[in-house]
């Protein structure tokens, strides 16, 4: 994982934490402005969180 989409995804769960609490919850487009500039990175960080989180269909 490039290290500023890491620094990014930190920064803003560690807002989001303050925030809300330790038990609030995230997507990965939390990571990305709303308008998807750079599909390359959100398909690296989308492929990231469904592998940390072993994501499945329901």
């Amino acid at each position: 994982m490039h290290a500023h989409l890491r620094t990014r995804i930190i920064a803003v769960c560690d807002q989001k934490i303050a925030e809300k609490g330790e038990t609030v919850g995230l997507s990965f487009y939390a990571f990305f402005a709303n308008r998807n500039d750079d599909p390359d990175l959100l398909m690296e960080a989308a492929t990231w969180w469904i592998k940390t989180h072993q994501a499945r269909s329901f």
